[in-house]
């Protein structure tokens, strides 16, 4: 395995960068989709106390 390693270690060093990336897609692509349920979140409860003040 050691030698394995040793051999390759131009491909370890470049799968290792690869996961690194995807992870990091991932964590940004979940984040957005957080965000973006938040964003409606926000407009929802303002359009409801929009309505709620014009009934008053």
């Amino acid at each position: 395995m050691e030698a394995f390693l040793h051999d390759n270690s131009l491909f370890v060093v470049l799968g290792i960068a690869i996961i690194l990336w995807v992870g990091i897609a991932i964590y940004m692509f979940m984040l957005d989709s957080k965000i973006s349920r938040l964003e409606r979140q926000i407009v929802n409860s303002d359009e409801i106390n929009l309505d709620e003040n014009s009934n008053i």
